[in-house]
């Protein structure tokens, strides 16, 4: 759901929704933003689709979790909060690196550092709360 020009929101509810409602939530983005440039819809869906992911897979655990992301575009960039009422992460995005070549996980994060200008991770009342910004690059 789009809620205004330059704000757009999409609500979870996992399951039954996964990270293809993020993908098809972008796809509107990009449709009604069409000045984002290649790059950014690149870093962002990867940064989105990677925190929406982490949430469902880790803040859910058995009983599911409710998730939005809200995605705000302005001429400056991009800021976006990814909330979740899952259990509290125990995870420093600032501490993200890659593991080694071999490891099957644990890259998540630091792949979205690797896309994103600033990272943090709250725990705000009973959600947690994932922000993001990113410079646009045109």
């Amino acid at each position: 759901m789009t809620t205004a020009t330059g704000a757009h929101r999409v609500e979870l509810d996992c399951p039954p929704d996964d990270v293809t409602a993020v993908h098809e939530f972008l796809a509107r983005v990009w449709q009604a933003e069409p000045s984002v440039s290649a790059e950014d819809r690149m870093a962002l869906e990867l940064a989105l689709v990677e925190l929406a992911s982490n949430v469902i897979e880790h803040a859910g655990r058995a009983r599911g979790v409710a998730c939005q992301v809200d995605l705000a575009c302005s001429a400056e960039g991009y800021a976006a909060v990814v909330t979740d009422d899952g259990a509290p992460a125990s995870v420093d995005p600032g501490a993200a690196a890659l593991p080694d070549d071999l490891a099957e996980s644990g890259r998540g994060l630091a792949l979205v550092q690797m896309v994103v200008d600033d990272l943090r991770y709250d725990r705000v009342g009973d959600r947690n709360r994932w922000s993001l910004h990113r410079a646009r690059h045109d």
